[in-house]
């Protein structure tokens, strides 16, 4: 995973334990696991965070990253998303929890955060489960920023899989600043269908190139995206991104 400073690069953390409190299961190969600390503590963390989750597979134990989706406010258990993966033993793993069972993690993790929102437009970019860090990241920056404009573009496969909707249309129903779109595709089409929209609606539509933004999605797209708004003249600095 990569991000302006790569996600794998992190302090040493000592180990977590944490309950499965509740199962949302969003599709039907799309899961959110809701935790609570054993210790009985409430996990600080920024919007935009990941844990490093502990995975046991009897032959080998991984470590994998997942995106805490909640908000950081809210005070009771605190959710990661995640989807199926063919040959996955990890995620398949994560699958087979039920309520009760715990699980060990280290974190939270990640500098493609928002803690306070930039003093600028701001502009969202995600496929898929990728919406995971930025539902939280877009609520702070609703909830620090009420002048600048705030937009969305949200891909995925099927509406099936644009997840939180609800959140999403409550967001542009109380938050003036706000608006959204989502896209569906094909799998094989989703991030040329992200690009042509992001370049249509920030950088051909005019010469403003002080917009900020927060990408997150799977694989080279995200690159491509990146390098779209760099190159169009956006400052480096203000094009922020995370690959999967």
């Amino acid at each position: 995973m990569m991000a302006d400073e790569p996600r794998a690069t992190t302090a040493k953390r000592s180990t977590l334990n944490a309950r499965v409190e509740r199962i949302v299961d969003h599709t039907s190969d799309t899961r959110s696991l809701f935790l609570s600390l054993t210790s009985g503590k409430h996990l600080r963390f920024v919007p935009g965070q990941f844990i490093s989750i502990t995975i046991p597979l009897g032959d080998e134990t991984r470590s994998r990253p997942y995106s805490v989706a909640s908000d950081p406010e809210d005070r009771g258990p605190f959710e990661i998303c995640f989807n199926r993966v063919a040959g996955g033993r990890g995620v398949a793993w994560l699958f087979d929890l039920r309520l009760g069972d715990t699980l060990d993690f280290s974190g939270p993790f990640g500098a493609f955060t928002i803690d306070r929102a930039p003093e600028a437009e701001l502009g969202f970019i995600a496929e898929g489960t990728a919406i995971a860090p930025l539902r939280p990241m877009l609520k702070r920056a609703l909830a620090s920023s009420s002048a600048h404009k705030i937009h969305l573009i949200y891909a995925a496969p099927d509406s099936d899989h644009i997840l939180y909707a609800a959140d999403l249309d409550a967001f542009a129903r109380t938050a003036p600043n706000f608006s959204f779109e989502t896209v569906i595709a094909a799998p094989e089409n989703i991030y040329d269908r992200l690009f042509d929209l992001a370049d249509a609606r920030w950088v051909s539509a005019d010469a403003d190139r002080t917009r900020h933004f927060y990408i997150c999605g799977v694989g080279k797209g995200v690159i491509r995206l990146r390098d779209l708004l760099r190159g169009a003249g956006y400052e480096r600095r203000a094009v922020h991104y995370e690959q999967w």
